[in-house]
């Protein structure tokens, strides 16, 4: 029905019937008490009228806690009317409240940085990635402007050209940043940082590999030209070409191992090769490491092993790699004459092999540093031991493989300790013996 019928078509029957009433006192009464009953009649419609009046002016001052009255006549509707708009209202704040939540929390979570400018550049807002980027702080710098919180010259010459169609690449607080400035409404802007801090590292190392690996190579591989281009130009005598295939056997060697070193790397940082977990028998293992070291050593160092543990959980050829690397190391950097001491024990937090020499040890300075690919502390002495310059980065990424971890003691002059800490979760539970 139209909604001006719904309000008059009562009006006017409540009138008529007013009307009907005073028209009957004055038939039955007399005119003065007609009268006096119409105004008596008028003033208690007034009062009412103004009754829901005051009312709904006192909901209105307060309209989340006052309570909306039920009404009579032409005010039911329209209290009705009121308690569903609120009721709308109530809903349409609420969905607004968990939208913005869900907003703020999908803002927290970005990697990104992201601040809310207004258009003099005073912070209004913003997350705890930009936090971390720039310095920053909501509680603290809200309502200041950044280019006094964010103090880089780049960055003020980046904002006072306005050139925002292209990012400012920003060294700042020790992090490399890509810093976005994106005007949006009329008096705001959005200011995004993204960190490319570990993308430049991993780019460094990345290109570091390619050039180390080239000079690796390209050293074995111009010996091996250069005998076979004299070869190919001179008539050596037997004693001089054997000696110059020698040589090259080495150098080829050399090849080979570097490109299995390699090779074993990219598999064990490969996400398509997920470790295989099996029994490993510690102590057959072992003595495979040993006897390799034996061999590398050629009788020139005393090598001993002690198993005190038990088995382990764990990739057999990657521990016996890890575990080969370390003791290859302790034989490549001992004197003749050295000692080397491999041992495997029970610890209180899980299993730990330790590979002991009194070689030339290490400076401070480079421990840290060891486990980077082609990493030497002494090159001239590497060349000498034949090293890759990889076994110490392939131990660390099969440690991370069977969550272990690596500590190295060392003092120049006295030798080394390696040590590869394991968990208890790898242990293996020992095997029962059946009797005959």
């Amino acid at each position: 029905m139209n909604p001006k019928l719904l309000f008059w078509v009562p009006v006017t029957l409540r009138l008529a019937f007013g009307a009907v009433g005073v028209g009957v006192l004055w038939w039955w009464l007399g005119p003065m008490t007609a009268l006096w009953s119409a105004l008596v009649l008028v003033l208690g419609m007034a009062l009412v009228q103004l009754h829901y009046l005051f009312q709904l002016s006192g909901w209105l001052d307060n309209p989340q806690s006052a309570k909306l009255p039920d009404g009579w006549g032409e005010w039911t509707p329209v209290f009705s009317r009121l308690y569903r708009m609120r009721r709308d209202d109530e809903k349409n704040q609420a969905e607004l409240t968990e939208w913005l939540a869900r907003f703020r929390q999908a803002m927290h979570l970005l990697p990104d940085g992201v601040v809310i400018m207004d258009d003099v550049l005073f912070l209004e807002w913003c997350n705890p990635a930009a936090e971390e980027h720039l310095g920053l702080r909501q509680e603290r710098d809200k309502g200041m402007r950044v280019t006094n919180l964010v103090r880089s010259p780049d960055f003020m010459d980046y904002l006072i050209l306005g050139r925002y169609d292209q990012p400012l690449t920003l060294s700042f607080r020790g992090r490399k940043l890509i810093v976005h400035i994106i005007p949006f409404e009329n008096r705001r802007q959005i200011l995004v940082t993204h960190d490319i801090t570990e993308t430049e590292r991993t780019d460094m190392m990345r290109r570091d590999f390619v050039a180390n690996a080239s000079h690796e190579l390209r050293t074995p591989l111009t010996v091996i030209v250069g005998f076979l281009e004299i070869a190919a130009s001179e008539q050596l005598d037997k004693e001089t070409r054997q000696a110059h295939l020698k040589l090259m056997m080495e150098q080829g060697h050399r090849m080979q191992h570097l490109i299995e070193d390699m090779l074993t790397l990219s598999r064990l940082e490969s996400l398509d090769h997920p470790m295989r977990s099996e029994r490993v028998d510690i102590g057959k293992l072992l003595l495979r490491v040993q006897r390799d070291a034996q061999a590398l050593s050629a009788g020139k160092h005393e090598i001993t092993l002690d198993v005190q543990g038990g088995d382990l959980m764990g990739s057999g050829e990657e521990l016996y790699s890890a575990f080969g690397n370390l003791a290859a190391n302790a034989v490549r950097y001992t004197p003749a004459g050295g000692t080397i001491h491999l041992r495997w024990e029970d610890t209180a937090s899980g299993v730990r092999f330790v590979v002991r020499d009194n070689g030339i040890g290490i400076s401070p300075e480079h421990i840290s540093r060891l486990t980077e690919r082609f990493y030497r502390v002494d090159k001239s002495r590497s060349r000498e031991t034949q090293g890759t310059g990889l076994g110490l980065a392939i131990v660390k990424h099969v440690l991370l493989r069977h969550s272990g971890t690596l500590t190295i003691e060392s003092e120049p002059g006295k030798g080394s300790t390696f040590t590869v800490n394991l968990p208890k979760s790898l242990a293996a539970a020992p095997q029962l013996s059946h009797a005959a």
